[in-house]
């Protein structure tokens, strides 16, 4: 007996940390650059034509007191090997629904914590590539920072919380994923903010986020202060809600620091980064709650699936905070440097206005892992 198991299913095993096994019938390449990950998760690559003529060779390996998932691009695979699994088995084997394309398309949502005087912040997790982007509630009110494109899970939250959603802020310019802000602001009337130095290209008319700007809104009056700190991009601005949670975009994570070469001017803008990671963050109070766009691996998940830190905890253990020399701090973020995103030059023109890719070109550009961190 053969069932589906969707993306949802196995990003909560993942974030409660049950034990799953997962057959990835993926050719190898792609598998090794990017698969489902987790604490809890055991995974092995077999390609889906060395077992088209059986499943032997891999029975052996399938362990007898763990749930079974087979996974592949797009389904179709994945379900004829866990027809043939589950009857060499004997025992129900999982195939994942949609492939990986939903794993790389679903968002966990979880909840960070409350506002003082009203209003919530939530995290959306993306599991399959490591975004995390976020819904702040005020009143009947929401606001987005750093929007994906599926913008049917805000949807779909904004109904159970009975809230709309007005306010969509990226903190820079993307070049690893598409972003949602725009359409969510056509579709439902809201303002879409972006950082006027990153939108010297956009074809699209956008609301300036500027240094300092405060964005006010709901019931509650929760505030989102614009603090700017370039480096990631030269317009990249982090966010302060309420004084108590810093949003930084791609400029800062619990683990890693953001790359400053995805529009080509690594030399250029380094310096920048330096500034903001060791002049303009430090100026801040050190209690504030850092809540990045990215995350690179899954210890970085608290028990619930929230990834956090305060800003002094991070000035205490990230190592991109710890390069005291201005020069080998160069060296590092223009030399040690992962492979750039897939498609991340299509990618910021569409986030420009300058392209508009159909949905399944969408996807196959933001396949692969996460690259926006220093190694």
């Amino acid at each position: 007996m053969i069932e589906k198991m969707s993306a949802k299913q196995v990003a909560q095993k993942v974030i409660a940390k049950e034990n799953l096994f997962i057959l990835d019938v993926r050719n190898e390449d792609a598998y090794e650059d990017w698969k489902i990950e987790g604490p809890s998760i055991e995974s092995m690559n077999k390609p889906y034509f060395e077992m088209l003529d059986g499943v032997e060779e891999v029975v052996g390996d399938i362990p007898a007191e763990q749930d079974v998932l087979v996974a592949c691009a797009k389904e179709g695979s994945s379900m004829f090997v866990a027809e043939q699994l589950a009857e060499a088995l004997d025992r129900t084997v999982y195939y994942l629904e949609g492939g990986m394309k939903t794993w790389s398309e679903h968002l966990e949502p979880v909840h960070v914590g409350d506002l003082e005087g009203g209003g919530s912040v939530y995290q959306f997790v993306r599991l399959g590539k490591g975004c995390l982007t976020y819904m702040i509630k005020s009143g009947n009110e929401a606001a987005i920072i750093d929007p994906l494109r599926m913008v049917n899970h805000y949807e779909d939250f904004a109904e159970e919380l009975n809230v709309e959603v007005l306010h969509l802020i990226d903190t820079h310019l993307h070049a690893d994923h598409i972003s949602g802000g725009r359409r969510l602001a056509e579709k439902h009337g809201g303002t879409y903010h972006l950082p006027p130095k990153d939108a010297g290209e956009v074809q699209f008319h956008y609301e300036p986020l500027e240094d300092g700007k405060v964005i006010t809104f709901g019931a509650d009056q929760v505030k989102i202060r614009a603090f700017y700190s370039p480096g990631h991009t030269i317009g990249s601005t982090s966010l302060i809600v309420n004084e108590t949670y810093l949003f930084t975009g791609d400029i800062l994570f619990i683990d890693s620091i953001g790359r400053p070469d995805l529009a080509g001017l690594a030399e250029d803008w380094v310096g920048d980064l330096r500034e903001t990671l060791y002049d303009r963050y430090k100026q801040l109070d050190q209690n504030l709650m850092v809540l990045p766009a990215h995350f690179a691996k899954m210890k970085e998940l608290d028990e619930k699936g929230r990834v956090f830190a305060t800003l002094g905890e991070l000035y205490q253990e990230n190592h991109g905070l710890q390069i005291e020399d201005e020069g080998e701090f160069r060296r590092v973020v223009t030399e040690n440097l992962p492979p750039q995103p897939n498609s991340y030059q299509e990618i910021r023109e569409t986030n420009m206005g300058k392209r508009e890719p159909n949905e399944e070109e969408e996807t196959e550009m933001e396949i692969g892992p996460n690259r926006c961190a220093v190694s």
